[in-house]
């Protein structure tokens, strides 16, 4: 249970947002009221990036902790002044930390944590959260409001299976269409194949005629093919992966954590069909008879 305000903030860094003629880049945090906190101890799923936390029995001038992506969208760091507007009192603090917050822990999160003391004085409601099996989520909802009639109970389960359907559906879509991408490049692969049909069957034809084995005509046609395969899927890797930096990073502004085992169980993949159909496609290049296929050239 942590204590929860509402402010917005008016100055940071010596500058009012008023005076600002644009916001920073990124810079949303600046946009309307953002909730607030204050707190003794760190809390959980936060970790210190910069400075440090204040002791548990501090009450001196007004400290902040601040979660570091925000901070550096504003330009700011430990030492640095925020001012906020707290029920129209401007209440100023200085940065004391920096903070790493993970915020898919379906915890309390908060971008500006106060030091004890900052913000006691004022209004303010206590929020939490709780887990409970499903089973006990009707019990839950019909309990509570009788023991505090003044409490609000939000339900998040639900929204999070519809989140969580909708992102596996996009999933989906996306792996669907890559898979379409990847079976024209394979018809693509065959039909070069094809096309270079009778370039081969006279190679082929020469070798036997020096003297060459269907082993050893195998074996170059082989080495030809894993060339190609390993040349294809570096290419391959090294366009996908700056396509997909560009989109979740530029576009959606996401995190790139690349899943490495899939990448490599696809780009495995890749070559070894690539690999194979030039192989298959060499076999019957094998069975030419050399007079009936220079008669045909």
């Amino acid at each position: 249970m942590i204590p929860a305000l509402r402010g917005r903030i008016i100055a940071f860094a010596g500058q009012r947002v008023d005076d600002l003629e644009e916001l920073p880049p990124g810079a949303w945090v600046l946009n309307g009221d953002r909730g607030l906190t204050y707190s003794a101890a760190l809390p959980p799923g936060s970790e210190i990036t910069a400075g440090k936390w204040w002791n548990a029995n501090y009450r001196g001038a007004p400290l902040l902790s601040m979660e570091e992506e925000v901070a550096s969208s504003l330009g700011v760091g430990v030492g640095d002044d925020i001012v906020i507007s707290l029920l129209g009192v401007e209440v100023s603090a200085k940065i004391a930390s920096l903070r790493k917050v993970e915020w898919d822990n379906f915890g309390l999160n908060y971008v500006m944590v106060f030091s004890p003391g900052s913000l006691d004085a004022a209004p303010h409601n206590m929020v939490a959260t709780l887990t409970v099996p499903k089973a006990a989520e009707a019990a839950l909802a019909k309990s509570i409001p009788p023991a505090f009639p003044s409490s609000s109970l939000i339900e998040v389960g639900e929204v999070v299976t519809q989140i969580t359907g909708l992102l596996t559906q996009m999933a989906q879509a996306i792996a669907a269409a890559a898979s379409i991408a990847i079976l024209a490049g394979i018809a693509v692969l065959v039909g070069a194949i094809a096309a270079s049909r009778a370039g081969r069957i006279y190679d082929s034809v020469i070798l036997k005629l020096l003297g060459s084995t269907r082993s050893q005509i195998l074996a170059a046609q082989a080495i030809e093919y894993a060339f190609l395969a390993l040349l294809l899927g570096l290419l391959s890797l090294g366009l996908g992966m700056a396509a997909g930096w560009y989109v979740i990073v530029q576009i959606f502004d996401f995190k790139f954590a690349p899943d490495y085992a899939v990448l490599a169980v696809t780009l495995l993949g890749g070559a070894g069909i690539t690999f194979l159909l030039g192989l298959a496609g060499s076999l019957p290049i094998l069975a030419a008879r050399p007079a009936q296929a220079l008669r045909s050239l």
